[in-house]
C-alpha cells in the first residue's frame, strides 16, 4: 500500500460493526460536500475514537446535512446549545485549507 494512501478504505473491514455502520453513515450523509467534511473526519479518526466518543459522533450524526454543512464550513457559527467537544473538533479540523477534499485529489 502506498504511504500517502487513505487509510480509512483498508481498514474498515478491521472495525468493529459499530465503527463501520458509523463510517458509512459518515459518508453516505446526501450531500457531497457533506460526506466530503463529515466522512473525511469520521475516516480518518474513526479507529481511534473512545466508546464515549462513538456515542457523541452518533449524536452529531443525526444533526441535519445543511446545518452540518454550514456549521463546518465557517458560513455560521455552531450554535452554543448545540456544541459538542465532538462537533467542535470537526468544526475546528475541517476549518483547516484542504479539508474535505479528498486525498487522491490533493495529488493531483
Amino acid at each position: 500500500m502506498p504511504q500517502n494512501e487513505d487509510k480509512s478504505e483498508h481498514s474498515s473491514t478491521e472495525l468493529s460493526p459499530r465503527r463501520r455502520r458509523l463510517l458509512f453513515r459518515a459518508t453516505h450523509r446526501g450531500t457531497k460536500e457533506t460526506d466530503l467534511m463529515v466522512g473525511g473526519f469520521v475516516g480518518r479518526h474513526i479507529a481511534s475514537f473512545s466508546e464515549a466518543e462513538l456515542d457523541e459522533l452518533e449524536a452529531v450524526l443525526e444533526m441535519l446535512d445543511v446545518d452540518l454543512a454550514d456549521w463546518l464550513s465557517g458560513r455560521r457559527p455552531v450554535p452554543p446549545d448545540v456544541m459538542t467537544p465532538m462537533l467542535e473538533r470537526m468544526a475546528r479540523e475541517c476549518s483547516m485549507p484542504g479539508a474535505g477534499v479528498p486525498e487522491a485529489a490533493r495529488r493531483t
